[in-house]
């Protein structure tokens, strides 16, 4: 049996196969080590791989190189196309820092699963809380900002303990009640980006506030305009365009509305190139705030089923708003920072493994933006379910690792949702689906 020490590594036998240690993964047959005997981690050098410990200590040694024997073992995954993300994508998010820095946290960190249940019943709260301010607003009643309060601070704290949860949650609306969803789903995203800028905690709220507060003027829109199926006219699209004024209108008549939600209010749909509305703004005349809301405003709006088109799938959504923010149409700082509060693939998204399965994202990594935890389900290859299977692609004894974006208006899974929420976090947000 050869021990393919030194330069000596033979290639005659058709089975074998010379891969890099970084390629070995549980299951597959070594059949010899490349290199210098003295560095070799065991006393042997043939055996199927069946140790994590040893796939580790084989991952630390000196030894980069090995054969395999494929008619023994496990081949190597096949190769596939890098991940669908644009090339600007690691310029956007070079400028932000990887982790949240001088926080003050108000909640112990918990993990997606143990979050969903509680946001899933403030979800709902907001909802009726959201649908009675736009009712009131219709009526002609002034905004009581402090009432939106400890609705505020309740949303920040379950962002603290997991910004995926109700911030993914929040995301699921139907068309009837996108106004007052839309609303929550940008306090909470307003929250996660400040936080990830380093905020603290009651500078969160106060961002909070103002992406609850952010879309009043839409309680000012004739309903059949706002809720309109098709393309809006001319003359429609600039009665749109004047929700921002009457927001802003609005809460000025109210009482105690802070300076960052007018501002939020009045300028979440300027850009930094100057191609907003409603003035035009650009450049230095815009706010941190105001580019915040402008981003959060955004994803949320094209993530969300609306009259007149589906939402996007999350990932798709990043991709696309990548490439606005190179355009001009985002503050590149703050968007990275968006990024990395949410995840290069979101909380639900649709993706596909390299082995040929399809995944749903189900938490972020803490420490890596493209490597998530996913939840395998389906199979490309049979065209059938999988045994659900929940992978860490961080981990580097993780076998599978995300290839490319999927969209499910192509797949049209109907379960999607319940597989990364479940179904008492989704059945407990009823209301608001």
């Amino acid at each position: 049996m050869p021990t393919f020490t030194g330069l000596s590594c033979l290639s005659n036998a058709a089975m074998l196969k010379k891969i890099t240690v970084d390629e070995l993964r549980l299951g597959m047959y070594l059949h010899g080590l490349c290199g210098s005997w003295v560095d070799h981690p065991f006393w042997k050098s043939s055996f199927e791989l069946r140790s994590a410990a040893d796939l580790t200590l084989l991952r630390e040694s000196s030894v980069r190189e090995c054969w395999i024997d494929v008619s023994k073992g496990l081949d190597v995954v096949p190769a596939a196309a890098p991940p669908e993300l644009p090339a600007s994508l690691p310029v956007v998010l070079a400028g932000a820092s990887a982790a949240p820095s001088r926080i003050a946290a108000p909640a112990a960190a918990v993990t997606l699963k143990e979050e969903l249940g509680r946001a899933a019943v403030l979800v709902n709260r907001s909802r009726a809380q959201m649908k009675s301010l736009f009712q009131e607003a219709r009526l002609g009643r002034s905004v009581d900002a402090e009432q939106c309060l400890p609705l505020v601070a309740d949303i920040t704290t379950s962002v603290w303990r997991n910004p995926g949860a109700l911030v993914s949650l929040a995301r699921l609306k139907t068309h009837d009640d996108y106004s007052y969803m839309h609303s929550v789903a940008v306090c909470a995203l307003m929250v996660s980006l400040a936080r990830q800028l380093g905020h603290d905690e009651a500078q969160a709220r106060e961002a909070g506030l103002a992406g609850l507060l952010h879309d009043m003027g839409k309680a000012m829109m004739p309903l059949d305009v706002l809720n309109k199926p098709g393309k809006l006219s001319v003359a429609e699209f600039d009665l749109i365009k004047s929700h921002p004024l009457r927001g802003h209108e609005l809460l000025l008549s109210g009482t105690a509305t802070p300076a960052m939600a007018l501002d939020v209010c009045l300028h979440h749909h300027e850009r930094p190139d100057g191609k907003g509305y409603p003035f035009g703004l650009s450049d230095d005349a815009l706010t941190v705030s105001a580019r915040m809301g402008a981003v959060c405003d955004v994803y949320d709006a094209i993530t969300s089923n609306r009259p007149y088109k589906n939402g996007w799938d999350p990932a798709e959504a990043i991709s696309r708003m990548t490439a606005w923010a190179k355009d001009g149409q985002f503050d590149l700082k703050v968007f990275a920072a968006f990024v990395k509060s949410l995840g290069v693939y979101p909380v639900g998204s649709l993706v596909r493994m390299r082995s040929g399965r399809l995944a749903v994202i189900a938490e972020q990594s803490a420490s890596q933006l493209l490597k998530p935890w996913v939840k395998v389900f389906y199979s490309t290859r049979s065209q059938m379910p999988v045994p659900l299977e929940l992978l860490d692609t961080s981990d580097a004894r993780c076998s599978d690792q995300i290839s490319a974006r999927e969209s499910n208006e192509v797949w049209k899974f109907p379960h999607l949702e319940e597989l990364w929420a479940g179904r008492e976090a989704l059945a407990a947000t009823a209301g608001s689906r």
